[in-house]
């Protein structure tokens, strides 16, 4: 049986909490908030886990074996590395950190203490996700063209971070899955319409060596809610739809045909591939309880998880390198190819 401890109850804390007190092999011992009206609640619905407004308490705790966070980005890193250092495994809602070398910081402490690093790219631990990933893997779309990808609704607005480091990350960690390739340089513009506050409203490009481009577009101020992503290959394509109810993902048999012949470029014939669609069953379990799940079986088992610090640090080098891009006005940035997270 092993120990939680969870730091923050929240927006996503209270999630967590469900599924692990729910889940055979895990006993949720600790939470910790700072408002004790949030407090209260977990006390009148789970009244044997002690509450505390300190966190300190959960660090010190022999019965806790994993702790994890679900706060502010601000203070991931400091939480993160606290929690380590007591011994205790971690897992951190996105992203990772706020910097790169923050995440490298926890990654080499979590590799030194030989304790599990993980980061709750929560998308990827979909049915839907994990489909797409294996269909690319399969050659199923033969040679990847683009990936595109819309994520907007109206709020809810952070003011630590922008809409990148609060939207994007998730399409990132998404792509960074599927594809199972790293850009060679980004381009990122954005604005912020309320004084003082964080861009809203950003557009993110990936080039990659390959001939591939994916482009990102993250809104709070969007009159309805999307989250549909276009995959597209020279054999078949995907539309993803994370709110459609049942057949989230859609694989259509179109595309293109070139011919070219001995004439040259100029007498290229483009012929045009209209077949059929299919919509693959997906599962219907949560993808938290998914996630929680993985989470207690590399405890056990000692195995690297699949969203572990490294994923987490290539999605943070992202999102630090297109946040350089958007001051710079969508200039492109080159990431460097020795870098660790790349």
């Amino acid at each position: 049986m092993i120990g939680f401890g969870v730091i923050g109850y929240g927006y996503w804390g209270p999630n967590w909490v469900r599924n692990l007190v729910e889940m055979a092999g895990a006993r949720v011992v600790g939470t910790c908030d700072l408002r004790k009206e949030r407090l209260a609640l977990i006390q009148a619905r789970y009244p044997t886990i002690h509450t505390t407004t300190d966190y300190r308490e959960l660090l010190k705790n022999p019965a806790i074996d994993a702790v994890v966070i679900a706060t502010p980005v601000q203070s991931h890193f400091d939480l993160a590395l606290q929690a380590l250092r007591a011994n205790k495994h971690v897992l951190v809602e996105k992203p990772l950190t706020a910097t790169v070398e923050q995440s490298m910081i926890l990654i080499e402490e979590a590799a030194r203490r030989r304790l599990v690093l993980m980061v709750d790219h929560t998308f990827v631990y979909t049915d839907a996700v994990r489909t797409m990933r294996r269909l690319v893997e399969q050659g199923l779309l033969g040679n990847i063209y683009y990936y595109d990808s819309v994520r907007v609704n109206l709020g809810l607005f952070q003011h630590d971070v922008n809409v990148l480091w609060d939207l994007a990350v998730h399409d990132l960690s998404i792509m960074e899955y599927v594809l199972g390739i790293q850009p060679s340089a980004i381009a990122a513009t954005g604005v912020a319409h309320v004084a003082g506050q964080p861009e809203d409203i950003a557009y993110l490009t990936c080039y990659f060596e390959q001939n591939v481009i994916a482009h990102f577009h993250v809104n709070w101020l969007a009159p309805v809610k999307v989250r549909r992503t276009l995959i597209g290959g020279d054999r078949q394509m995907i539309v993803y739809d994370d709110l459609e109810p049942s057949e989230k993902v859609k694989v259509y048999d179109k595309g293109i045909t070139l011919n070219g012949g001995a004439e040259g470029i100029y007498q290229l014939l483009v012929g045009y591939r209209a077949g059929d669609m299919w919509a693959p069953k997906l599962s219907t379990t949560e993808a938290l309880s998914t996630e929680a799940r993985h989470f207690v079986d590399c405890i056990h088992n000692g195995t690297q998880p699949i969203t572990d610090g490294v994923a987490g640090l290539r999605v943070v080098s992202m999102l630090e390198i297109a946040t350089r891009s958007m001051a710079q006005r969508g200039q492109s940035v080159e990431i460097c190819l020795e870098r660790a997270c790349v």
